[in-house]
């Protein structure tokens, strides 16, 4: 696209402070006075393009706008309209005032986008025309409406190293907000230079990125973040590797391209290519452009506005590298998360810290900067009294390019549900910033220390759950290990079509150690991987990740197998833009937690079928929730195709041999205490989910133990385990954090009665003389309970349950 081209729209003009200058050609001239006011059937483009409109004219006119509501296609789910609104829209922060100006626009079926709706009047005074800095949409959109970057260096040279080295880049932009930012330098022969070969020197990884992504860009084709390397012995990063874009085949457009460069670190502290192949198997395209995500929007302000005094501050200094849109400060770390989010979340969290007490924030500072940021409002802080004993540390926003490094702390409640335990943004991935991230979440968590914790495998991971959480059992996250497989392996399934399924049994079907070790050399032997890198190192860090060796620990029965879905779904991910992150965010949460007050409803109004009279089994029907009543019946009524013969007896202790009818292989020990009734059996069912298994249950029949001896119903998977007595009141925190927590409960306890009793005049006065009578009596009874009392018998959760965890496993 040419500026001539640019200029039959609009023309946008970047000038070195960063202010936008609008002129619209559309009716007129140069000359005459730019007429930016939308109308109803103004056409468009894209959505794209009358944000941009949308956006010039509210600079012009003394606003700024955000992104609104968007309706979908019910056929395809494609979008079908957009709204744009001001920036005061609504209540949700104290700055807005519920101003009712916007514009919406339609797609048409010519594939054009036409201006529905436009409310023009504001309910607030506007700024001067034109002094209001246009807002910085960190929107993920089309590729072809991305900000551009195309940087050419010498031969050798790498990109220029200083910001005084920018001053001869051109930079054109055009209406849709596309940047060109053109440095080219020629060798001797004329000739661009960009070329890599093995022996090339960089000082830094930014810097070998940077030189392949413009020989991409110069050769038509795009590139991406490859594999990494780390010292076994201190987890630094020792090699990198940068691939084309169609590298693989995890997307449609992949094609499973080899073309990479590979930078191995030396003694020196410099970065050599050592590997370097540049045969594509796909077609290059000469007009490939530099692709950058719009969080770089700033990128022009930055790169024309420098400070002649920084001419000896590299470009890694500057605020942007090529890596994940991340940010470096001055030091050894940097800082993935853009300046504008620390300034919406922090508004966003003070005006949820005055409508909810028990919510709760932090922000990570480093030498006076803004780092890593942990929030958890009151329900969830609540959730970590009940259901902090699993963690799911989700951090997939690092499975691709990012504009936000938003993970997310998921346990699981009484229905099996996932539920937030608390959110951050990770300023960058290292052992002090990770270490930071684990002691806040613990101080939410009113210092409760979870069993278990599942995060993904790198070093500096493992190094600060080791050191945060010590006694906690480590497990490797499934989503993780099955992105390394599908990379690592997918030649191996293109090969050999068995084995998969040799594979898959030889890590979820052994029994014993021996039986895995002695599958696992088999298959390696079979298939010839011995050279497999990555095979040889999950090999040795078995103990964090096959099933075998993770049972004797409670993990709420999340199996390996699971992929546990994020929590958040689609509406918030790494690719959620600031204009529309805590909408989004709340939205979500709210959809997750009205599907928990159902199953709530579901739970305490409904019975389940019996499929037999058994007393066990109405015994745990009334005890368990739906959803854990369902498990229980399951392996209830599966009992049935088992037999249970005694194979040892000596004194009050006895052990069976409990196998299939028919498949004798299918078979477990179960060993039972007849004077206490403690139980253990080797599929360790009960220590992995906290439900006794078919196995145990068969036995049960077999002596006539008629109910589930009471150490092994676990209160976390019961009716009442969520609302109640606040549990592990002194096993931890502060007296004020207690306080919150047991307001929360009585809170959401007091919101359902209220509910209840609001549906008519009849329930409003039953539920108005309850609360007057219970009133009544409860203020002679609270007169005679000294206020800091706690009582041993207010604890009858998890510690409790643990307690009875830890008698079974040692019987």
């Amino acid at each position: 696209m040419n500026g001539e081209e640019c200029g039959k729209v609009m023309v946008v003009k970047t000038s070195p402070v960063g202010d936008i200058s609008v002129k619209n050609h559309v009716n007129g001239d140069d000359k005459r006075e730019s007429k930016l006011e939308p109308y109803v059937g103004l056409e468009f483009d894209s959505a794209d393009d009358a944000r941009e409109f949308y956006s010039a004219y509210a600079v012009h006119s003394g606003f700024s706008i955000r992104v609104g509501q968007l309706s979908r296609s019910k056929t395809d789910g494609s979008i079908t309209a957009r709204k744009f609104v001001c920036s005061k829209e609504g209540f949700q922060l104290h700055s807005r005032v519920g101003c009712r100006a916007f514009i919406k626009v339609q797609r048409q079926e010519s594939g054009r986008w036409a201006v529905e709706c436009f409310q023009k009047d504001h309910n607030h005074i506007l700024e001067s025309s034109g002094k209001v800095n246009p807002p910085r949409l960190h929107e993920k959109t089309p590729m072809a409406s991305r900000s551009l970057i195309d940087v050419f260096h010498e031969q050798g040279a790498g990109l220029p190293a200083t910001v005084s080295a920018l001053k001869e880049v051109s930079v054109q932009t055009c209406p849709s907000g596309v940047v060109y930012v053109k440095h080219r330098t020629k060798g001797e022969d004329g000739e661009s230079k960009l070329e890599p070969y093995v022996g090339l020197e960089f000082n830094s990884i930014n810097e070998a990125y940077k030189s392949y992504k413009a020989y991409a860009i110069y050769s038509g084709f795009n590139s991406r973040i490859g594999q990494l390397y780390r010292s076994r012995a201190n987890g630094s990063i020792t090699s990198r590797r940068f691939v084309c874009s169609k590298e693989g085949f995890q997307h449609h457009s992949r094609v499973g391209c080899r073309a990479f460069i590979r930078i191995q670190k030396q003694e020196s502290g410099k970065w050599v290519v050592d590997r370097f192949q540049k045969v594509h198997n796909h077609d290059l395209d000469s007009s490939v452009e530099g692709h950058l995500p719009c969080s770089h929007q700033n990128l022009s302000t930055t790169l024309m506005g420098y400070d002649e005094k920084a001419t000896d501050v590299g470009l890694e200094n500057v605020g942007f590298v090529g890596k994940d849109d991340s940010n470096y400060i001055k030091g050894s770390r940097r800082n993935n998360i853009g300046n504008d989010w620390y300034r919406v979340l922090l508004e966003y969290f003070q005006s949820k810290q005055a409508e909810d007490p028990g919510f709760f924030y932090s922000i990570e500072v480093v030498d006076g900067r803004c780092m890593s940021i942990f929030w958890a409002d009151g329900r969830s802080r609540f959730s970590c009294s009940q259901f902090g004993d699993v963690v799911v540390f989700d951090t997939r926003y690092r499975t691709s390019t990012f504009l936000v490094p938003f993970a997310s702390f998921i346990g699981v409640n009484h229905h099996k549900q996932p539920v937030l335990l608390g959110c951050a943004l990770i300023a960058d991935e290292s052992k002090e910033s990770l270490t930071w991230l684990f002691e806040t979440l613990l101080r939410a968590m009113s210092g409760r220390r979870p069993l278990s914790v599942i995060a993904d495998q790198d070093v500096p991971m493992r190094q600060a759950i080791a050191q945060v959480f010590s006694g906690t059992r480590y497990r490797f996250s499934t989503w993780q290990i099955k992105a390394k497989e599908r990379e690592n392996l997918s030649c191996v399934h293109a090969a050999h079509k068995d084995f998969k399924y040799e594979y898959e049994n030889c890590i979820h079907h052994s029994q014993t150690p021996h039986e895995f070790e002695s599958a696992w050399k088999a298959l390696i032997n079979k298939y010839n991987l011995k050279d497999n890198d990555w095979l040889r190192e999950m090999y040795e860090k078995r103990e964090f990740w096959v099933p075998l060796y993770l049972r004797d620990t409670f993990f709420a029965g999340i199996t390996e197998s699971a992929n546990m879905t994020s929590f958040f779904g689609t509406l918030v991910n790494a690719q959620t833009p600031l204009c529309e992150f805590v909408l989004r965010y709340e939205r979500a949460l709210e959809r997750r937690r009205e599907e928990e007050r159902k199953e709530d409803f579901l739970t305490l109004n409904s019975r389940m079928v019996l499929n037999t009279k058994a007393p066990i089994q109405e015994q745990c029907e009334g005890l368990y929730t739906r959803t854990m009543f369902k498990v229980f019946q399951t392996e209830f009524l599966e009992c049935d195709n088992f037999a249970g013969k005694k194979i040892y007896e000596e004194g009050i202790m006895s052990r069976y041999l409990v196998h299939r009818y028919m498949n004798e292989n299918e078979k477990h020990t179960v060993t039972l205490n007849i004077s206490n009734l403690n139980v253990s059996c080797s599929c360790r069912m009960f220590e992995f989910e906290g439900m006794l298994c078919r196995h145990v249950l068969r036995v049960f029949q077999k002596v006539n133990i008629m109910e589930v001896p009471s150490r092994y119903i676990l209160h976390r998977w019961t009716r009442d385990a969520e609302y109640g007595i606040v549990r592990d009141v002194v096993s931890g925190g502060s007296s004020k954090d207690h306080r919150v927590l047991m307001e929360w409960s009585l809170r959401e306890e007091a919101r359902k009665y209220i509910e209840s009793g609001a549906t008519s005049l009849e329930r409003y006065s039953l539920a108005f003389k309850i609360l007057q009578e219970g009133r009544r009596t409860l203020g002679p009874v609270m007169k005679m309970i000294p206020e800091s009392s706690q009582s041993e018998n207010t604890r009858p959760g998890l510690k409790q349950s643990q307690k009875r965890h830890r008698t079974f496993k040692t019987s």
